[in-house]
């Protein structure tokens, strides 16, 4: 199978996703498309890449035989973008988020269905050793039934674009990161959510850069947020700081290192706080990390033929998290999902 590829957003594209095609022996580049097509040029320029460049996907879509779609543009853009080229009949591999509102994911998810063709999105965090080794811990019942999770995420982003002018910066474009990665390490998906979202004195941004969230799951356990992407000083990383506690005891993660688990001691007595020894966490986890782990399983749904791990279809459940948390900060009530 040789997958041709259109690439869309030149001007918000890292050389990460160029970087992955230039190692896959059947997979090319057949097309750039930005709006400013200067974008598209200085990209095929800086790439070396001797393909034509559009201002317009249905354009490229018309004049190549492009099978896939890269969707690198900025989130207003994403449901077009999909749209246009699944009915295209392209399979399309987008960044986060799906869309703006849960209304256009939906509408998206019909769209993907309707075709027949793959609609996936590129969750990269969930493809890290530490966090496979997080998931892989609770999956064991090291620590019992899981109660509650809890993620911290603090950093003092300076963003310039799109990101410093949103409403919602925070929720709306980070947030889907550590809700997937929530999802991910629990297994459970959301029931309802409470969501306070503000600004914090000194903020650079426009909108509301920080938001405390409760999640009830659908295996009873809660899944607490809160994050700021405005907070100077004792950042977390961007995996965030994770706890989970169970029955039998809790697990940490920092994002960067390993996790560490810690469980009640059976064989020592029972007191007022119980004694407790710690549990070696390993990595069983040896494909590509981050972006690359993530086109490694997009790729990989495409040429098996099944559903990828990110499939829109599973990632509307994440979406989900973030509007409902949206709803729920402008309401100022728990939100059933």
């Amino acid at each position: 199978m040789i997958h041709k590829v259109i690439v869309v957003g030149c001007g918000n594209m890292s050389n990460t996703w160029l970087d992955y095609v230039d190692q896959r022996e059947n997979t090319q580049i057949v097309a750039l498309v930005d709006l400013n097509i200067d974008c598209a040029i200085a990209m095929a320029q800086k790439r070396k890449l001797n393909v034509p460049v559009y201002s317009e996907l249905s354009q490229a879509l018309t004049n190549t035989e492009a099978n896939l779609v890269f969707d690198i543009t900025i989130p207003s853009s994403h449901k077009y973008v999909a749209k246009t080229a699944l009915e295209a009949g392209c399979n399309v591999f987008s960044e986060k988020p799906m869309t703006e509102t849960m209304q256009d994911a939906k509408d998206l998810i019909v769209v993907t269905e309707s075709t027949g063709k793959k609609y996936t999105i590129m969750q990269n965090r969930r493809y890290i050793k530490q966090i496979r080794a997080f998931r892989d811990i609770l999956n064991k019942g090291s620590i019992g039934a899981v109660d509650s999770l809890h993620a911290d995420f603090f950093l003092g982003a300076h963003f310039d674009g799109f990101r410093s002018v949103m409403d919602s910066p925070l929720l709306l474009d980070m947030a889907i990161h550590t809700f997937d990665q929530a999802r991910f390490i629990s297994g459970a998906d959301p029931v309802s959510v409470y969501c306070h979202e503000y600004n914090p004195k000194g903020s650079w941004y426009k909108g509301n850069a920080s938001s405390i969230c409760i999640f009830e799951m659908s295996d009873g356990s809660v899944f607490s947020y809160r994050g700021s992407w405005s907070a100077e000083g004792f950042n977390t990383s961007w995996e965030g700081s994770w706890r989970a506690t169970g029955e039998k005891g809790t697990v940490l993660w920092d994002g960067n290192t390993l996790p560490s688990c810690e469980v009640i001691d059976e064989t020592k007595p029972k007191g007022f706080t119980n004694v407790f020894k710690r549990i070696e966490v390993s990595s069983e986890w040896y494909g590509n990390e981050g972006h690359w782990g993530c086109l490694d399983e997009m790729f990989a749904s495409i040429e098996e033929n099944r559903l990828a791990e990110t499939d829109s279809r599973d990632n509307v459940k994440s979406m989900a998290m973030v509007f409902g948390a949206l709803e729920s900060a402008r309401k100022g009530t728990k939100i059933i999902l």
